[in-house]
């Protein structure tokens, strides 16, 4: 038999089908300053500078991690696309940025066309929700790297902000006060961890009593985003910091928009972790030092502001639907 591109696992067909049926979705959230269509070499996009004085680009890019495997197990993957989103789109919030444009990549073992326009609308949805436009990616099929049934994503956010209303923690004065907002959950990290302690003691179909619902959809709770809250705080009260709680927890992430010779005191008492952390941490045995260290704890989001501002923040956030407490202060 001949060799062909489809007998190596690559089938082209296959790849152009799920670019078509991309198409709409990705149409659905364009604004007027997209200027292409989905498939040419490169997206294009004309920059409104107008409202700016001075301004600046802001972009980050992430993936999703082992929450992936999550979805794999529960063949679910139309929420999967609002995570990755709503997490880029949170790294630059906290720097004051409002999001643009959002750019993706999904790599697959063997491609399906149906999971990945599960995936898109994910995507779609997370994109109208915070504004953006889904101006472009790449859909990649990678046999022998991937197993068949799995993929891979990451995600590029590109935003803007006015240089003046840059949110780098540079004014960050002792004696600002530390206000949390909630998680809804493991966000997109750790889950590396807890897959580890989770599924040798649970299925993920099983409801368990504490969670109220079973472990699989708890673990694909969508990560929240922050952007509509951070918006209207900025728009009333003087921020001096905010700060994402991803990957190395509420103390490692406050800490890298401190500055040199302050720190953050956490008061780790001042709220309960949902029952999502103590399940993980009773079935691990996890310390809390570890915990802190991996979890977001139940913290999505850290906001620091002058002490006396902090009722006013309060209301802004109640108002918002959130709910805020106090978690530390700076020193």
């Amino acid at each position: 038999m001949k060799s062909t591109y489809k007998t190596a696992g690559v089938n082209i067909s296959e790849g152009n089908e799920a670019v078509e049926r991309i198409k709409d979705l990705a149409k659905s959230t364009f604004d007027k300053n997209v200027l292409s269509d989905i498939g040419l070499f490169g997206a294009f996009y004309s920059l409104d500078t107008k409202k700016y004085s001075e301004p600046v680009l802001v972009s980050s890019v992430d993936g999703v991690g082992t929450k992936l495997k999550i979805a794999f197990a529960m063949k679910k993957h139309d929420t999967i696309g609002q995570d990755l989103v709503n997490h880029c789109v949170n790294d630059i919030a906290v720097c004051g940025a409002q999001p643009l444009f959002f750019l993706d990549y999904m790599a697959f073992g063997k491609l399906d066309t149906k999971i990945s326009t599960e995936i898109i609308k994910g995507f779609t949805i997370a994109c109208k929700e915070n504004k953006c436009s889904l101006i472009g990616g790449e859909t990649a099929e990678m046999p022998g790297l991937y197993q068949h049934d799995e993929y891979d994503l990451s995600g590029t956010i590109v935003g803007i902000v006015e240089k003046s209303e840059i949110v780098d923690g540079k004014n960050i004065q002792p004696g600002d006060v530390i206000i949390g907002i909630s998680s809804n959950g493991l966000h997109t990290n750790g889950y590396s961890l807890a897959r580890k302690v989770l599924l040798g003691k649970y299925e993920l179909d099983q409801h368990i009593k504490v969670l109220g619902t079973n472990l699989g959809d708890e673990l694909l709770k969508i990560h929240k985003s922050y952007l509509r809250l951070i918006n209207t705080l900025k728009s009333n009260i003087s921020i001096r910091g905010l700060a994402h709680i991803t990957g190395g927890g509420i103390k490692g992430n406050i800490s890298r928009i401190i500055p040199q010779g302050m720190n953050a005191k956490i008061q780790w008492g001042n709220w309960e972790q949902p029952a999502i952390f103590n399940l993980i941490q009773e079935s691990g045995d996890i310390d809390n030092a570890e915990m802190r260290k991996v979890f977001n704890v139940g913290i999505g989001l850290a906001v620091i502001i002058p002490r006396e501002q902090e009722e006013l923040a309060f209301q802004l956030i109640l108002e918002m639907k959130e709910h805020p407490l106090v978690i530390g202060e700076i020193e």
